[in-house]
């Protein structure tokens, strides 16, 4: 007998991860880790390397880059004494070169609709 084939909407793995998904840009949406995901782009960096870039302290960058990680936007890298951030994968750095095309301030104000 065949398995009948699903749709991913109608198990709870569906709403799972559309949960995942919002707190994923909620994460996001703080102005702070927004410039961090910037600053950071293609990039592998300390957060020594982070504060210096954005200029604000050592400990707020740190709690911001926790929030990121525990929602599986970075991943990190320990060497010796310092901890090294970047963006998960590809995909998530397409999603967020999107995000910066269609929402940076210029488009927003565009008036023509």
């Amino acid at each position: 007998m065949k398995d009948e084939i699903q749709n991913p909407a109608d198990t709870d793995a569906a709403s799972e991860d559309t949960t995942l998904t919002a707190n994923a840009l909620k994460a996001m949406a703080h102005p702070l880790r927004w410039r961090i995901l910037c600053t950071l782009g293609t990039n592998e960096m300390s957060v020594s390397e982070i504060v210096n870039s954005i200029g604000t302290t050592q400990s707020n960058i740190s709690q911001h880059l926790e929030q990121l990680r525990n929602k599986n936007i970075l991943v990190t890298r320990k060497e010796a004494n310092r901890m090294y951030y970047k963006i998960r994968n590809d995909q998530l750095l397409l999603l967020i070169g999107n995000m910066r095309e269609v929402l940076c301030p210029a488009n927003l104000e565009d008036k023509r609709y």
